[in-house]
């Protein structure tokens, strides 16, 4: 019984260790079976430039295992203007994909957000699953720049912009 009250011990010391680090916030977006998919995150990170890969982990959702079944996603890097979005892509009842959004379909048939800082369009690699989520290694086939409007960053369990951390 010990055990467990321990690894709960050591779960909430860890999310209390990465709630004072703040992150980048990107939404993921793909084409899924039903239509287009897309969810919050704030695990992307660079992998390789040379040849160019990112990676990025989703927990298991229906969001999730769409994303996790296609063939590639667009990570979308966030900036200040989309902090809208970013709370609307992170609860599975917000609302995503709206005319108001600016969504935009790409040939290849991935939703895109042209105002997105940068918009990296990828094929899964890798994916490991661990615990109760997927880390994903991608490659990374286009990338789209948008406007530099300023950073979000998730931090202490809110999204903030420049200037109030």
């Amino acid at each position: 019984m010990e055990r467990a009250g321990v690894k709960e011990l050591l779960t909430d010391e860890m999310k209390s260790a990465f709630r004072r680090y703040p992150t980048g916030v990107a939404v993921i977006s793909a084409a899924g079976p039903d239509g287009p998919v897309g969810l919050t995150a704030s695990s992307v990170a660079s992998v390789s430039v040379a040849p160019p890969a990112l990676s990025f982990s989703v927990m298991s959702t229906p969001t999730a295992n769409a994303i996790l079944a296609a063939s590639s996603v667009v990570v979308h890097l966030l900036g200040a203007k989309h902090v809208g979005l970013a709370h609307e892509f992170s609860h599975p009842a917000g609302s995503r994909f709206t005319p108001e959004q600016g969504w935009e379909t790409l040939p290849s048939g991935e939703p895109v957000l042209p105002d997105a800082a940068a918009a990296l369009r990828a094929a899964p690699l890798h994916l490991l699953p661990v615990g109760d989520s997927t880390v994903v290694v991608a490659s990374v086939l286009e990338v789209f720049h948008g406007p530099d409007d300023g950073s979000l960053i998730y931090h202490r369990r809110k999204f903030v912009t420049e200037g109030i951390l």
